[in-house]
């Protein structure tokens, strides 16, 4: 079944986007993940939107979004998210990130910091040290020849407690699906830039000042606790949640354990 459904607005560089909630309130905007796309937040948009303007949106590749028609870096998926702010006539957003999206939104903060309200960095890879390094690079190395969905099932593993996908089957198949509506070349060259990216991340030269929380699942393999202490050490005054029990898509399995510390993070910075 098809999760990827109409009623969205494109810009002009192919941005798939919505932008829901209360109008001229403080912008939210949500960045999914690798091989994911802005419906993953479809469970969250209701804590934010009372109080916020929200923006979701497809990375170029995903869901859709047109595939990117440049190298895939970091600083494009950055450039990508300034395109659509402007494109938008918002100045200011507080950005949240899963995943890869949280190196994205790493990544803004560092290159357009005065665009930035806030920042909420939600199970993301910072340094993995060489093993773990070599491992992801090489999963990533194979996907350029077995294609997106060759590790789908040993990603549902990773990603969901056990008795939650046992007794999701219908998630689970929306998840795949995800997936498969992703352009390959784009998937491909995502899954580089998820296992390269964290060096041009990691202790910065200039570091990020913009008022950040770190959230990560207790359980996460790939986004793990020691690496959001790490990631909150590198930002000044950041604040740092370990959820119980979940693992790397936990905020699917318990969206509120994710949104109300974000919520409650940005009512303290008065936003």
């Amino acid at each position: 079944m098809s999760t990827i459904t109409p009623g969205y607005e494109i810009a002009a560089d192919g941005t798939a986007y919505n932008l829901t909630g209360r109008a001229g309130a403080p912008t939210v905007v949500l960045i999914h993940g690798l091989g994911l796309c802005r419906h993953m937040w479809q469970d969250h948009i209701a804590d934010f939107a009372a109080d916020y303007q929200l923006l979701t949106y497809d990375l170029l590749g995903h869901g859709d979004s047109a595939a990117p028609s440049q190298q895939t870096t970091l600083s494009l998926y950055a450039q990508q998210l300034l395109g659509l702010l402007d494109h938008l006539q918002i100045e200011q957003a507080a950005v949240v990130g899963f995943s890869i999206g949280g190196m994205i939104n790493r990544r803004f903060a560092l290159d357009y910091p005065h665009r930035l309200s806030a920042l909420a960095i939600l199970n993301s890879p910072h340094d993995r040290g060489a093993a773990a390094q070599a491992l992801v690079e090489t999963r990533a190395a194979a996907v350029r020849v077995d294609g997106a969905m060759a590790t789908m099932e040993a990603a549902l593993e990773r990603w969901f407690t056990p008795a939650f996908r046992e007794t999701n089957p219908g998630l689970m198949e929306m998840v795949r699906e995800w997936r498969r509506r992703v352009d390959p070349h784009s998937y491909a060259e995502a899954a580089w830039v998820l296992a390269t990216g964290v060096t041009e991340l990691t202790r910065p030269a200039v570091p990020i000042k913009t008022p950040s929380i770190v959230i990560t699942s207790a359980n996460d393999t790939g986004s793990t606790p020691d690496m959001s202490v790490a990631i909150a050490a590198e930002i000044e005054t950041a604040e740092l949640s370990i959820v119980p029990d979940l693992q790397h898509l936990g905020l699917l399995e318990q969206p509120q354990a994710f949104t109300q510390p974000v919520i409650d993070f940005l009512r303290k910075l008065a936003l």
